[in-house]
């Protein structure tokens, strides 16, 4: 792995035993000790993540507002300062080059995160994009470290550490918004995003920063049970809350339709790139789509696995493990809707050449008290 590139916190991973794996173009921690133990400490306490491989491309400028409603699939110009959206970013024939989040941090300055194996290819669209907008673009992805702290005790270990004068404003931001602030002394975006179906945060610093930051959020959250956690936890995390993964449910090969998505251009009257597809697929309505699979038995279906109705084959499994929390297992799988198939449907998913029954279910499969 020595062409990847390695998190400003690689040598705190090390010092903590992490197994590492390559992640898109990077070099991040699997694991650091058992996951499942890291999972249910996300569930029940806190986990502390590192998403330095995540991008961050900044966006400023008059036009910022409109040049990402004309680059993304959503109405950005609309969205108040402070606040946060999921939307996507796609080609003109419809199909997803990235799932991201765009923060609006004034109103002429957006912050945008992209996947990390797509943060490269999504500076590049953005560059083709911006012909004709007052808007600079600037590509910070190896000059930012993330740091997520998440799990029902993340906003009681965070705000140990936030200055005064910002505790009230980190202890209120609402979900899918973010603020300013200092964090043991460190000046950081302070985002109530996640990709675990819990609450908690993400941390946004300079890379230098990161280390000593990582170190204050270990052993201030050790005491209420907080554990690191590498990309091992994150995915059955995200898996049990229904969340998709750009790779697995997302790719070129759907639109925005397909993956549920349409209604964030329903009402969207203005241009944008690949709108003329969308709209006629979301017209026609989708061939396939993003569906849930839940167990009785314990054998677990994986990523590829295909779904059969008798002997008929109606779909790919695309994410796929048993559930650490629920007890059985869950999976993700892209569904032909000419099947018609229901919540509560009856499916066979062929694993390993035999066939086990899996029933239609609702997403996400985890929702967390609150």
């Amino acid at each position: 792995m020595t062409d990847l590139r390695q998190s400003p916190l690689h040598a705190e991973h090390e010092k903590l035993g992490a197994h590492f794996t390559a992640f898109g173009p990077w070099n991040m921690p699997l694991k650091y000790g058992k996951e499942l133990e890291e999972h249910k400490a996300v569930r029940e306490a806190a986990g502390l993540f590192d998403l330095s491989h995540m991008g961050e491309v900044y966006i400023e400028g008059p036009d910022a507002g409109k040049f990402l409603s004309y680059a993304l699939i959503s109405n950005l110009d609309i969205l108040k300062v402070g606040k946060a959206k999921y939307s996507m970013i796609c080609a003109e024939d419809g199909g997803i080059i990235d799932d991201l989040i765009s923060y609006r941090l004034e109103e002429d300055k957006f912050l945008v995160v992209p996947n990390a194996g797509n943060a490269a290819v999504v500076f590049e669209e953005f560059e083709k994009r911006a012909e004709g907008f007052d808007v600079s673009l600037t590509n910070a992805s190896f000059d930012k470290a993330m740091i997520a702290i998440q799990g029902p005790k993340a906003a009681e270990i965070l705000l140990q550490l936030v200055a005064e004068d910002d505790r009230e404003a980190v202890d209120t931001v609402g979900y899918y918004a973010s603020v300013p602030a200092t964090v043991d002394g460190v000046e950081a975006l302070v985002c109530r995003t996640g990709y675990t179906g819990e609450d908690g945060f993400e941390l946004i610093v300079d890379n230098d920063k990161a280390p000593g930051l990582w170190q204050k959020l270990l052993a201030t959250g050790e005491p209420a049970g907080l554990l690191p956690a590498g990309l091992a936890a994150r995915d059955s995390l995200r898996l049990e809350a229904g969340m998709p993964l750009y790779g697995n449910e997302l790719s070129r090969e759907i639109t925005p339709v397909e993956a549920g998505m349409a209604r964030a251009f329903a009402k969207k009257e203005a241009d944008f790139v690949g709108a003329e597809t969308m709209r006629a697929r979301a017209e026609e309505g989708p061939k396939v789509a993003i569906t849930g699979l839940t167990s009785d038995q314990r054998r677990a279906a994986r990523a590829g696995s295909e779904v059969y109705v008798g002997d008929t084959k109606v779909g790919t499994v695309t994410s796929g493990q048993p559930s650490p929390t629920l007890g059985y297992p869950v999976a993700i799988a892209l569904i032909d809707t000419s099947a018609n198939l229901a919540e509560g449907a009856e499916v066979e998913v062929d694993i390993r050449g035999k066939r086990y029954p899996f029933k239609v279910a609702a997403m996400p499969f985890y929702s967390r008290k609150r």
